[in-house]
């Protein structure tokens, strides 16, 4: 299933844990995905290319439970 809503920097932020500044940084210093999207002069992203992007992040550690 793709999650196609759209994420601004407060969203990401809070997905991630960070303020809305640092992501506005990541995005400055090339660090974060392109936007999929530019609404009236503001960047959005697909809540899955965010997703996508935080698994390939340096440091990145899946927390969610093994099957066993």
């Amino acid at each position: 299933m793709t999650d196609r809503r759209l994420w601004s920097y407060r969203e990401i932020a809070a997905h991630i844990g960070v303020r809305p500044d640092t992501v506005r940084s990541y995005r400055k210093h090339g660090l974060l995905p392109s936007p999929d999207l530019h609404e009236s002069g503001r960047p959005y992203w697909f809540a899955d290319t965010i997703r996508d992007w935080v698994t390939r992040r340096p440091g990145y550690r899946d927390h969610r439970p093994k099957n066993r």
